[in-house]
């Protein structure tokens, strides 16, 4: 394909840096990225993918708008107020970017639907407000050999994770099961800075644009956590464990399950 003179424009910053260059740029008009959730990170997650020109971008989210949202959810605003999250980030990234095609779900995944949404996708992004979608969608990347980039956000706090089925580790390897229900709270009992998502998320963004221009290193095997409060970054080594039940030597986890609706994470 050749670029028209309006991308050759809109995509100049990314055309002339070496790492990237025309080549990388048709990489990602080509790209299908799919972001689970369009909440606090699936927001930024989506705006710098198109953005930098992310092809196709699918979206899945059951929820409709809400004032407590706009604190952090870049995406949203007042006009969108009890419309669908997809919906409202759909055309907030149409506004941005009209190369992009965005697919807006407004439903749950399931054991059910989420091996055929995700199929045709090339990366995975996790940006679920609960256990039971982070290890159904490990799962189903696991399956699928889909790279999934996982993060969370609570109170000061955030973490990402870039997991490559068959290379490196997956979330079980790091949190073999969700933690009882109640156990960890969510960000409506515990807080989150406004802010936070969009380091995340931007983070979340960056390994996306990694892989699909197979530039760099990204976080495989690693659980990268940032602390607000200190403005600090560390790094924890998370190996592939032989004994994973979903990614391991033998698996006993072969097919897709759903997990109490109670158990909650932060979003």
């Amino acid at each position: 394909m050749d670029f028209t003179e309006e991308q050759l424009h809109r995509y100049s910053r990314h055309i002339i840096m070496p790492e990237v260059g025309g080549k990388g740029q048709k990489k990602l008009l080509a790209a299908k990225v799919f972001i689970v959730g369009a909440g606090g990170l699936g927001c930024p997650v989506g705006y710098y993918l198109a953005a930098a020109g992310v092809g196709t971008i699918g979206v899945v989210d059951n929820d409709d708008v809400e004032l407590s949202n706009l604190q952090r959810q870049i995406a949203h605003s007042v006009s969108t107020i009890g419309k669908p999250k997809v919906e409202s980030l759909k055309a907030t990234l149409g506004g941005l970017n009209p190369d992009v095609n965005v697919v807006a779900l407004k439903q749950r995944l399931t054991n059910g639907n989420i091996l055929d949404i995700l199929k045709d996708y090339d990366i995975v992004v996790d940006g679920s407000d609960n256990f039971p979608n982070r290890y159904l969608v490990n799962d189903a990347c696991v399956m699928l050999k889909k790279p999934l980039i996982s993060g969370a956000i609570l109170r000061f706090e955030g973490q990402v994770t870039t997991i490559i089925p068959g290379e490196g580790h997956c979330y079980r390897c790091l949190f073999e099961e969700p933690p009882p229900p109640g156990l960890v709270p969510s960000c409506q009992e515990a807080g989150v800075l406004g802010v936070l998502p969009g380091v995340i998320g931007g983070l979340e963004a960056t390994e996306v644009l990694k892989l699909i221009l197979g530039k760099g290193e990204v976080l495989k095997n690693e659980l990268l956590i940032y602390n607000a409060l200190q403005v600090g970054f560390r790094k924890v080594k998370v190996p592939k464990r032989a004994d994973c039940p979903v990614c391991g030597d033998n698996p006993t986890i072969t097919e897709l399950m759903d997990y109490d609706a109670g158990y909650c994470a932060p979003r």
